[in-house]
């Protein structure tokens, strides 16, 4: 699939290390991916921007920390489905608690993105 358009990524931002890292990554996407990124909402974020935010989406990336899924049914509360579905657990990263995410999990969860929306 071509995302040649921008991209609404949403994200789980739980307060473990993994929602943390999902969180932290989304403020990346926006710096480093100017122009295709068009905007980053935590799953929690009030309704209505949320809502918002979903309706004027071309595409919409959840990234959520584990396979609780958190950002995943947020979105589908709003009706939608993803266009893709990333789970930081499930690149590598391991859920450990209250830690700050790590550079290198920082580094590894924005390449995955990164390779998956060229």
């Amino acid at each position: 699939m071509s995302y040649d358009s921008e991209i609404t990524v949403i994200t789980c931002s739980g307060i473990s290390n993994t929602g943390k890292l999902t969180a932290k990554v989304g403020e990346i996407l926006i710096q480093r991916c100017p122009g295709q990124i068009e905007v980053c909402l935590p799953a929690r974020a009030e309704a209505n921007k949320m809502k918002d935010a979903l309706i004027h989406a071309d595409h919409i990336l959840v990234v959520d920390g584990c396979n609780d899924c958190c950002g995943r049914k947020k979105l589908r509360e709003h009706g939608y489905e993803p266009d893709i579905h990333i789970i930081a657990t499930e690149c590598g990263i391991v859920k450990n608690g209250m830690e700050d995410p790590r550079f290198d999990e920082i580094e590894l969860l924005t390449s995955v993105i990164r390779e998956k929306i060229r």
